[in-house]
């Protein structure tokens, strides 16, 4: 099946990572084919990458804010949980791993997409059912960051006792009482963090599953955030844990 990614960066990110097939690039009629547009433009050449220009509707009819330019390609190549921990050890890391359970919206999916691939996970784990998946909406709100992450699908009950037998720490993001400080909670090492749906949090069995739950410390009037503002303060968290066992 065939997609319309849309966007400068993530047009250019997903020819620079070259997993998807790629079938044709319709350029505005007009654009300044300079920065970013040129290096597009490049890298579709290199790849031999039919390019159209074509009157801005067309391209506009694609989807919201494209900025003059889409890109036909085939669908998301999802990857597996075993490539993600052969990623691991290649780069000679403990594991580093986002696990999402059943987030619905496309941009907090994105925007923690974008945040696990800056820093360093090595890949995140959906479900097969009921959550958003890699879509044209996710790759643009991802800004690619999508292109260079392992995603894999599959039960994660499964696949957290397959992260538990290679090692890793599973600790679930939640703002309940049950849940430790996360100034308490050892954050370096093989580590896996889940987020939870945006409205309901992890489900019941994911829930059990966790090694143990962390709240992040909430000292205003607001008592809650939002998925992925949580889950990228969290990464970041765990980034900095990791910096600093490295370095001892």
């Amino acid at each position: 099946m065939k997609e319309w990614i849309i966007g400068r960066n993530p047009v250019y990110e997903v020819l620079r990572a070259r997993r998807r097939q790629v079938f044709r690039l319709q350029v505005a009629q007009g654009a300044e084919e300079k920065g970013r547009l040129a290096e597009i433009i490049d890298l579709a050449a290199r790849a031999k990458v039919k390019v159209e220009r074509v009157p801005r509707q067309v391209i506009d009819s694609r989807g919201e804010n494209p900025q003059g330019v889409a890109l036909e390609t085939g669908e998301y190549p999802y990857s597996d949980l075993r490539s993600i921990l052969k990623l691991a050890e290649s780069h000679q890391e403990p594991p580093f791993v986002l696990i999402l359970d059943t987030l619905q919206n496309p941009q907090n999916f994105g925007t923690l997409i974008r945040t696990a691939e800056a820093a360093g996970m090595h890949g995140v784990l959906i479900p097969f059912r009921r959550t958003a998946s890699v879509t044209p909406a996710v790759v643009h709100a991802s800004a690619g960051a999508t292109e260079h992450l392992l995603v894999a699908q599959g039960n994660l009950a499964q696949m957290i006792e397959t992260l538990k037998e290679a090692g890793a720490w599973v600790i679930g993001l939640e703002g309940g009482p049950e849940a430790q400080p996360a100034a308490q909670v050892r954050l370096a090492g093989p580590l896996a963090l889940v987020v939870g749906n945006e409205g309901e949090g992890m489900r019941s069995l994911v829930r059990r599953s966790c090694d143990v739950l962390m709240a992040l410390p909430m000292r205003g009037q607001v008592d809650s955030l939002n998925a992925a503002v949580a889950g990228s303060i969290a990464i970041y968290l765990a980034l900095q844990a990791r910096q600093k066992t490295a370095r001892v």
